[in-house]
């Protein structure tokens, strides 16, 4: 597929009764842009320089979702292979809106790489003005495991990173991982916390616009602890009565390297590659299962009751996402070419381009877009609109390209109007009955594996909000469950639940999950709790087109007296 081809619903040949419901969304907001019609004919000189800013009309409450990726490496990484271009045109192939391009920390890519792939982005930004490119890195945290780190677009994007990467990488400053036992551990999460607000502090003063951290793959090597995720999320915080995070807003749901476990990968392999065991660096306080995935899902979130929960019966947001981590795509042919004399990593920043050996590489990724997909909810089109969508928590995630679209309102009985979306919160009294409307639209086509996916249940997951907890160190949230499934099993197009709830004595929140039901059991904290929840696979049987699931932020609901 060439660089420029464009995907369904962004080709003005295209005719809108072609088109899923996201795909008409997506196109509509490209209209309002003026980036639809006549600028895709003309190209980027056609484009209004207000573009990136521009509203959905007025105040008109719905949201167009725009889909993307985090987490992507290029050549501009020590351990990926594939060019920019070969990424960028894989993710316009995929139906991908947004790519953040997370390079690891490195000397070269310091001195080097991320520049480099900067002058890449900019030449990307002004050919395709519909496909949002930003540039990050993937920060080794002291004392703990990678997360993603990216800024808005504008003249100091380049700088934050190579200066954050210079001062706060765990990696650059030896500060890497350490364990519950190191004599550094203290000192080394407390850097961490003091990179977030060095973050926290640019946004303030306007050095960029907007910057964002989420962490990565958390439970793969079990060093996130659940206090070091809450100090995370806490440092930089905007206080007052913003209950979202300002800067760390959340966590991978589910991690890239999906194909891992197909068939014919490996006999011992898992999904997501999480196939380690603890370790002398690990948290002790994590359980041996939370080092597998579940549905392809990372512990942390799979798990009713669990640590996502924790965090989120404390009262705060704290986002899911999901992502390709794409370094090397499973069965696909390509290597890294050969260096040139005297060239290495850390003085080029760069790997030698990729070359075809006709013959399957190891890999166990997909390209951007291809399996993984995060959905945002934006009321305007740019750069800015999708972090402040991905910081407001209005995002939903699905694998396999399991559904369309889904939207979900929360509403008390007796208002008008639509209602909170995901990551809201609604403010209620003692007694009240509310109305849970989740509207899905079916898969109408085939994705990638020639599989239509089809939904099978929709999982409603509540949670009492007690606040902040005393110990920092809990996992469990001992209030939350699955209250209500609803089989959809052969239901198709577009259909609304309704599902009524009524406020109790404390404020709660609700989240959705549901599958394509081919593989599902008692939830990792029993069956009263979740009882068809994801399971693991076996070692080496881990098809991932087979076991498709989705999962939403949550809404929550403020209680405030009889």
């Amino acid at each position: 597929m060439s660089e420029q081809q464009l995907p369904v619903w962004a080709d003005p040949s295209v005719s809108p009764t072609d088109l899923d419901a996201q795909g008409v969304s997506r196109r509509g907001i490209l209209r309002r842009a003026g980036l639809f019609g006549a600028a895709f004919a003309l190209g980027s000189a056609a484009v209004p320089a207000a573009a990136a800013g521009q509203r959905l009309g007025g105040d008109d409450p719905r949201l167009a979702y725009l889909v993307g990726d985090h987490h992507i490496h290029t050549v501009y990484s020590h351990d990926a292979k594939y060019t920019f271009s070969q990424l960028a045109a894989a993710g316009a192939k995929y139906g991908l809106d947004w790519m953040v391009f997370t390079e690891h920390s490195n000397v070269g890519h310091a001195q080097y790489g991320a520049s480099l792939e900067h002058q890449e982005i900019l030449r990307a930004r002004a050919e395709n003005p519909r496909q949002l490119i930003f540039q990050g890195l993937e920060w080794y945290i002291p004392a703990a495991e990678h997360c993603t780190v990216f800024s808005s677009p504008g003249p100091h994007e380049v700088d934050l990173l190579t200066r954050f990467e210079r001062e706060y990488d765990g990696k650059l400053l030896g500060y890497d991982k350490g364990g519950p036992a190191d004599a550094d551990t203290a000192r080394n999460e407390a850097h961490a916390v003091k990179a977030i607000q060095w973050l926290a502090e640019q946004r303030r003063t306007g050095y960029v616009d907007d910057v964002l951290v989420l962490a990565n793959h958390p439970l793969r090597l079990g060093i996130d602890s659940p206090h070091e995720m809450r100090n995370w999320r806490d440092a930089g915080w905007g206080g007052g009565k913003n209950e979202a995070p300002e800067i760390m807003i959340g966590m991978e749901g589910a991690p890239g390297a999906q194909g891992a476990a197909l068939p014919g990968r490996g006999s011992t392999s898992i999904r997501g590659e999480y196939e380690n065991k603890p370790s002398a660096q690990s948290w002790p306080g994590y359980p041996a299962g939370a080092y597998l995935t579940y549905g392809g899902f990372d512990w942390a979130t799979a798990t009713v009751g669990g640590l996502w929960d924790s965090l989120l019966a404390e009262g705060r947001l704290f986002s899911v996402t999901t992502n390709s981590d794409a370094h090397r795509v499973v069965f696909d042919t390509w290597k890294n070419g050969d260096w040139l004399p005297g060239q290495n990593f850390d003085n080029t920043g760069r790997l030698p381009d990729p070359v075809n050996t006709d013959s399957p590489q190891p890999g166990s990724d997909f390209w951007p877009g291809q399996f993984s997909r995060t959905h945002v909810g934006v009321t305007r089109y740019g750069y800015r609109a999708v972090m402040a969508g991905l910081r407001a928590g209005r995002v939903w995630l699905d694998h396999g390209h399991l559904l369309d679209g889904l939207d979900v309102r929360l509403k008390r009985d007796r208002d008008a109007g639509r209602g909170v979306t995901l990551g809201g919160r609604l403010r209620v009294r003692k007694g009240e009955r509310i109305t849970l409307n989740v509207t899905v639209t079916t898969a109408s086509r085939p994705n990638s594996q020639g599989i239509l996916p089809e939904l099978a249940h929709v999982d409603v997951i509540r949670g009492a909000v007690r606040g902040p907890v005393t110990d920092r160190d809990t996992w469990k949230a001992p209030d939350t469950r699955v209250v209500r499934t609803e089989d959809v099993s052969g239901r198709k197009g577009t259909y609304t639940l309704r599902i009524p709830l009524t406020a109790g004595d404390e404020s709660f929140y609700v989240r959705l999950r549901g599958s394509d039901g081919n593989r599902n059991g008692a939830g990792y904290l029993g069956a009263t709790i979740d009882p068809h929840g994801p399971i693991p696979h076996e070692p080496g049987n881990g098809d991932p087109w087979a076991d498709t699931w989705f999962y939403s932020n949550p809404v929550f609901v403020d209680v405030v007296g009889a």
